[in-house]
């Protein structure tokens, strides 16, 4: 089963080092992985997606909280959460195929953020699910190009990853 793990990680050199290889020494495999800072300057939220039943997932929660540089985690998993990724994909538009490149970006609720005379640059977000229903529609052979963010989440209401 996926889950997304969050993190608050101390901003600190060689933190995120040490969470990526805890999940390399122990066999467990990282599907996604975003950090970036939060308000706090000298904290860091680090959002990682991996798979595993719930005894691996409890294994992996314990490991994590071991870490010098873990402050607090969460599985977002666990309750009602928001999740979402960024796209940037690069497409062949020429001719009729503009119009109908356009039409399904609008579908999707995208943005055309750039665009040349035969290539559009579209930014799109979403859960992985429509991302990859977005490219599925536009069909592989106009896809040129495809940046993908990995998840990043939050929990709904007042439950919050604070101090």
């Amino acid at each position: 089963m996926r889950h997304i793990i969050s993190v608050l990680l101390e901003n600190e050199p060689g933190a995120l080092s040490r969470v990526v290889g805890l999940f390399s020494q122990r066999n467990y495999n990282i599907d996604s992985l975003t950090v970036a800072p939060t308000e706090d300057q000298s904290l860091s939220r680090l959002t990682v997606t991996t798979s595993g039943d719930d005894a691996r997932i409890e294994q992996i929660t314990k490991h994590l909280n071991k870490l010098v540089d873990v402050v607090k985690l969460v599985d977002l998993t666990e309750g009602a959460h928001i999740e979402r990724e960024l796209m940037l994909i690069k497409v062949k538009a020429s001719g009729a195929q503009r119009a109908e490149i356009a039409r399904t970006v609008d579908i999707f609720r995208g943005q055309i953020v750039d665009l040349t005379a035969t290539v559009f640059t579209i930014q799109i977000t979403g859960a992985g699910e429509k991302l990859d229903a977005f490219i599925a529609a536009l069909g592989e052979s106009v896809v040129l190009e495809v940046a993908r963010t990995g998840v990043s989440g939050i929990a709904r209401g007042d439950k919050t990853l604070a101090l």
